[in-house]
Protein backbone atom coordinates (compact mmCIF):
# COMPACT_ATOMS: atom_id res chain seq x y z
CA UNK A 1 0.00 0.00 0.00
CA UNK A 2 1.53 3.40 -0.87
CA UNK A 3 1.79 6.27 1.70
CA UNK A 4 -0.15 9.36 0.92
CA UNK A 5 1.88 11.88 0.27
CA UNK A 6 3.18 14.26 2.76
CA UNK A 7 1.42 17.33 1.57
CA UNK A 8 -1.99 16.23 1.77
CA UNK A 9 -2.05 15.84 5.30
CA UNK A 10 -1.57 19.46 6.13
CA UNK A 11 -4.34 20.19 3.92
CA UNK A 12 -7.16 17.51 5.23
CA UNK A 13 -5.87 19.29 8.56
CA UNK A 14 -6.90 22.65 7.33
CA UNK A 15 -9.78 21.55 5.69
CA UNK A 16 -11.07 20.45 8.98
CA UNK A 17 -10.21 23.59 10.55
CA UNK A 18 -12.05 25.41 8.18
CA UNK A 19 -15.54 22.94 8.38
CA UNK A 20 -15.51 23.77 12.02
CA UNK A 21 -14.75 27.61 11.83
CA UNK A 22 -17.86 27.47 9.54
CA UNK A 23 -20.17 25.44 11.55
CA UNK A 24 -19.69 27.88 14.20
CA UNK A 25 -19.60 30.87 12.17
CA UNK A 26 -22.56 29.94 10.69
CA UNK A 27 -26.02 31.00 13.33
CA UNK A 28 -29.94 30.39 12.33
CA UNK A 29 -31.94 32.20 14.60
CA UNK A 30 -35.61 30.94 14.57
CA UNK A 31 -38.91 32.94 13.27
CA UNK A 32 -40.00 35.57 15.71
CA UNK A 33 -36.54 35.40 17.88
CA UNK A 34 -33.79 37.84 17.21
CA UNK A 35 -30.07 37.86 18.55
CA UNK A 36 -27.80 39.64 20.95
CA UNK A 37 -24.04 39.50 19.61
CA UNK A 38 -21.51 38.82 22.52
CA UNK A 39 -18.43 39.22 21.34
CA UNK A 40 -15.13 37.68 23.41
CA UNK A 41 -13.51 40.87 23.27
CA UNK A 42 -15.74 43.67 24.60
CA UNK A 43 -19.18 41.79 26.02
CA UNK A 44 -22.44 43.19 24.40
CA UNK A 45 -23.15 46.53 23.12
CA UNK A 46 -25.81 48.13 23.76
CA UNK A 47 -26.30 50.23 20.78
CA UNK A 48 -25.54 47.02 17.77
CA UNK A 49 -29.15 46.70 16.14
CA UNK A 50 -30.11 42.66 17.11
CA UNK A 51 -29.86 40.12 14.35
CA UNK A 52 -32.91 39.45 12.70
CA UNK A 53 -34.01 35.96 12.10
CA UNK A 54 -32.88 33.62 9.19
CA UNK A 55 -28.99 32.76 8.79
CA UNK A 56 -26.16 34.46 9.86
CA UNK A 57 -22.15 34.54 9.76
CA UNK A 58 -20.10 35.81 12.76
CA UNK A 59 -16.38 35.12 14.15
CA UNK A 60 -16.10 31.42 15.91
CA UNK A 61 -14.90 33.16 19.36
CA UNK A 62 -17.79 35.08 19.56
CA UNK A 63 -21.34 33.87 20.57
CA UNK A 64 -25.24 35.23 19.73
CA UNK A 65 -27.58 35.11 22.93
CA UNK A 66 -31.28 34.36 21.19
CA UNK A 67 -34.40 36.15 22.44
CA UNK A 68 -38.09 35.78 21.65
CA UNK A 69 -39.41 39.07 20.49
CA UNK A 70 -42.89 37.73 19.62
CA UNK A 71 -45.98 38.45 22.58
CA UNK A 72 -45.71 35.79 24.94
CA UNK A 73 -48.46 34.91 27.57
CA UNK A 74 -47.60 35.02 31.13
CA UNK A 75 -50.24 33.19 33.72
CA UNK A 76 -49.72 34.60 36.97
CA UNK A 77 -52.04 34.07 40.17
CA UNK A 78 -51.79 36.71 43.21
CA UNK A 79 -52.70 36.68 46.88
CA UNK A 80 -53.49 40.46 47.61
CA UNK A 81 -55.52 42.40 50.47
CA UNK A 82 -58.64 44.13 49.66
CA UNK A 83 -59.32 47.17 51.16
CA UNK A 84 -60.60 46.49 54.16
CA UNK A 85 -58.18 43.50 54.71
CA UNK A 86 -59.53 40.62 52.93
CA UNK A 87 -57.59 37.97 51.22
CA UNK A 88 -58.04 38.04 47.71
CA UNK A 89 -56.82 35.93 44.90
CA UNK A 90 -56.24 36.98 41.04
CA UNK A 91 -55.89 34.74 38.10
CA UNK A 92 -54.44 37.07 35.25
CA UNK A 93 -52.60 36.92 31.90
CA UNK A 94 -49.43 39.02 31.23
CA UNK A 95 -49.21 39.66 27.77
CA UNK A 96 -45.75 41.03 27.34
CA UNK A 97 -42.76 41.33 24.52
CA UNK A 98 -38.92 42.55 24.60
CA UNK A 99 -38.53 46.19 23.00
CA UNK A 100 -37.18 44.65 19.91
CA UNK A 101 -34.80 47.94 19.33
CA UNK A 102 -33.28 47.64 23.32
CA UNK A 103 -32.40 43.49 23.19
CA UNK A 104 -28.91 44.50 23.71
CA UNK A 105 -29.90 46.78 26.87
CA UNK A 106 -32.49 44.01 27.95
CA UNK A 107 -29.34 41.54 27.75
CA UNK A 108 -26.79 43.54 29.23
CA UNK A 109 -28.88 44.83 32.36
CA UNK A 110 -31.35 42.03 33.22
CA UNK A 111 -30.51 39.24 31.28
CA UNK A 112 -32.71 35.97 29.82
CA UNK A 113 -34.78 35.69 33.05
CA UNK A 114 -35.98 39.23 32.73
CA UNK A 115 -39.67 38.03 33.11
CA UNK A 116 -38.75 36.69 36.62
CA UNK A 117 -36.10 39.88 37.67
CA UNK A 118 -38.62 42.74 36.67
CA UNK A 119 -42.05 41.81 34.65
CA UNK A 120 -43.08 39.38 37.51
CA UNK A 121 -42.46 41.67 40.54
CA UNK A 122 -43.87 44.36 38.78
CA UNK A 123 -47.40 43.11 38.14
CA UNK A 124 -47.53 41.95 41.45
CA UNK A 125 -46.56 45.33 43.04
CA UNK A 126 -49.12 47.46 41.11
CA UNK A 127 -51.69 44.63 41.54
CA UNK A 128 -51.13 44.94 45.35
CA UNK A 129 -51.31 48.56 45.16
CA UNK A 130 -54.67 48.60 43.17
CA UNK A 131 -56.40 46.24 44.62
CA UNK A 132 -56.11 47.48 48.07
CA UNK A 133 -57.73 50.88 47.09
CA UNK A 134 -61.23 48.69 46.37
CA UNK A 135 -63.84 46.72 48.53
CA UNK A 136 -64.55 42.82 47.82
CA UNK A 137 -67.88 43.98 46.36
CA UNK A 138 -65.97 46.18 43.80
CA UNK A 139 -63.73 43.66 43.02
CA UNK A 140 -66.40 41.14 42.46
CA UNK A 141 -68.61 42.92 40.27
CA UNK A 142 -68.51 46.31 38.82
CA UNK A 143 -65.56 47.20 39.20
CA UNK A 144 -63.44 44.74 37.65
CA UNK A 145 -62.58 46.12 34.49
CA UNK A 146 -61.36 49.45 35.66
CA UNK A 147 -59.13 47.51 37.92
CA UNK A 148 -57.59 45.47 35.16
CA UNK A 149 -56.33 48.56 33.29
CA UNK A 150 -55.08 50.66 36.60
CA UNK A 151 -53.09 47.36 37.13
CA UNK A 152 -52.03 47.33 33.28
CA UNK A 153 -51.08 51.16 33.51
CA UNK A 154 -49.39 50.82 36.67
CA UNK A 155 -47.44 48.09 35.75
CA UNK A 156 -46.64 49.86 32.09
CA UNK A 157 -45.12 52.64 33.97
CA UNK A 158 -42.46 50.33 35.49
CA UNK A 159 -41.45 47.82 33.09
CA UNK A 160 -41.30 50.33 29.45
CA UNK A 161 -38.30 51.85 31.15
CA UNK A 162 -36.60 48.33 31.68
CA UNK A 163 -37.01 47.56 28.15
CA UNK A 164 -40.04 45.66 28.21
CA UNK A 165 -43.19 46.16 26.01
CA UNK A 166 -46.44 45.69 28.13
CA UNK A 167 -49.35 44.90 25.97
CA UNK A 168 -51.92 43.95 28.01
CA UNK A 169 -52.91 42.35 31.64
CA UNK A 170 -56.14 40.18 31.36
CA UNK A 171 -57.90 39.99 35.22
CA UNK A 172 -59.07 36.34 34.36
CA UNK A 173 -60.98 35.32 37.74
CA UNK A 174 -61.17 37.19 41.10
CA UNK A 175 -61.55 34.45 44.12
CA UNK A 176 -63.03 35.63 47.32
CA UNK A 177 -63.66 34.15 51.03
CA UNK A 178 -66.53 31.81 50.22
CA UNK A 179 -68.54 33.46 53.12
CA UNK A 180 -67.62 36.59 51.43
CA UNK A 181 -69.11 35.70 48.17
CA UNK A 182 -72.16 34.56 49.18
CA UNK A 183 -72.69 37.95 51.35
CA UNK A 184 -72.65 39.91 48.15
CA UNK A 185 -74.72 37.79 45.70
CA UNK A 186 -77.25 37.78 48.40
CA UNK A 187 -76.91 41.55 48.57
CA UNK A 188 -76.84 41.56 44.89
CA UNK A 189 -80.04 39.50 44.22
CA UNK A 190 -81.78 41.93 46.63
CA UNK A 191 -80.95 44.83 44.83
CA UNK A 192 -82.17 43.11 41.42
CA UNK A 193 -85.33 42.37 42.96
CA UNK A 194 -85.95 45.82 44.50
CA UNK A 195 -84.70 47.56 41.08
CA UNK A 196 -87.67 44.98 39.45
CA UNK A 197 -90.11 46.05 41.91
CA UNK A 198 -89.26 49.51 41.39
CA UNK A 199 -89.82 49.24 38.02
CA UNK A 200 -93.22 47.87 38.27
CA UNK A 201 -94.32 50.57 40.94
CA UNK A 202 -92.86 52.85 38.19
CA UNK A 203 -94.68 51.31 35.12
CA UNK A 204 -98.30 50.89 37.26
CA UNK A 205 -97.98 54.16 37.96
CA UNK A 206 -97.53 55.60 34.65
CA UNK A 207 -100.76 53.16 33.57
CA UNK A 208 -103.02 54.57 36.18
CA UNK A 209 -101.51 58.37 34.69
CA UNK A 210 -102.41 57.61 31.26
CA UNK A 211 -105.77 56.42 32.30
CA UNK A 212 -106.93 59.39 33.95
CA UNK A 213 -105.43 61.70 31.26
CA UNK A 214 -108.08 59.98 28.80
CA UNK A 215 -110.75 59.87 30.99
CA UNK A 216 -110.31 63.92 31.82
CA UNK A 217 -109.62 64.70 28.26
CA UNK A 218 -113.06 63.00 27.62
CA UNK A 219 -114.53 64.92 30.24
CA UNK A 220 -113.22 68.15 29.19
CA UNK A 221 -114.29 67.52 25.74
CA UNK A 222 -117.91 66.77 26.83
CA UNK A 223 -117.88 70.04 29.33
CA UNK A 224 -117.07 72.09 25.73
CA UNK A 225 -119.25 70.41 23.62
CA UNK A 226 -122.28 70.90 26.88
CA UNK A 227 -121.71 74.78 27.01
CA UNK A 228 -121.65 75.19 23.06
CA UNK A 229 -124.72 73.51 22.32
CA UNK A 230 -127.46 76.62 22.51
CA UNK A 231 -131.55 75.86 22.27
CA UNK A 232 -130.85 78.07 18.34
CA UNK A 233 -128.00 74.88 17.73
CA UNK A 234 -130.12 71.93 19.45
CA UNK A 235 -133.04 73.55 16.65
CA UNK A 236 -131.04 74.00 13.65
CA UNK A 237 -129.92 70.51 14.15
CA UNK A 238 -133.47 69.02 14.56
CA UNK A 239 -134.50 70.81 11.59
CA UNK A 240 -131.16 68.97 9.82
CA UNK A 241 -132.04 65.64 10.84
CA UNK A 242 -136.15 65.58 10.27
CA UNK A 243 -135.46 66.97 6.63
CA UNK A 244 -133.14 64.22 6.31
CA UNK A 245 -135.90 61.80 7.84
CA UNK A 246 -138.70 63.40 5.60
CA UNK A 247 -136.37 62.39 2.03
CA UNK A 248 -137.66 58.80 3.65
CA UNK A 249 -140.26 57.08 1.41
CA UNK A 250 -142.23 56.30 4.84
CA UNK A 251 -142.87 60.28 5.06
CA UNK A 252 -145.70 61.62 3.89
CA UNK A 253 -146.63 65.36 5.12
CA UNK A 254 -143.70 67.78 6.89
CA UNK A 255 -145.41 70.22 9.10
CA UNK A 256 -142.95 73.48 9.51
CA UNK A 257 -143.11 74.87 13.16
CA UNK A 258 -145.57 72.50 14.52
CA UNK A 259 -143.35 70.17 16.98
CA UNK A 260 -141.96 71.37 20.24
CA UNK A 261 -139.72 73.92 20.24
CA UNK A 262 -140.66 75.02 16.66
CA UNK A 263 -139.07 71.91 15.36
CA UNK A 264 -140.85 70.38 12.44
CA UNK A 265 -143.42 67.52 12.40
CA UNK A 266 -143.77 64.70 10.55
CA UNK A 267 -146.96 62.89 9.62
CA UNK A 268 -146.15 59.54 8.39
CA UNK A 269 -148.39 56.73 6.15
CA UNK A 270 -150.51 55.64 9.32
Amino acid sequence: MEKLPKIALPSVFVLIVLVILISKSAITIDSGHAGVLYTLGSGVDPERPPLDEGLTFVAPWNSVIEYEVRQQEEPETMSVLSSNGLDIKLDASVLYQPIYSDLGRLHKEKGKDYLIRVLKPAVRSAARSVVGRYTPEQLYSSKRDAIQQEIFEETKAIVEKQYIQLNSILIRDVTLPPTIKEAIERKLKQEQESLEYEFRLVTAKKEAEKVTIEAQGKADANKILSASLTDKILRDKGIDATLKLSQSPNSKVVIVGGGEAGLPLILGND
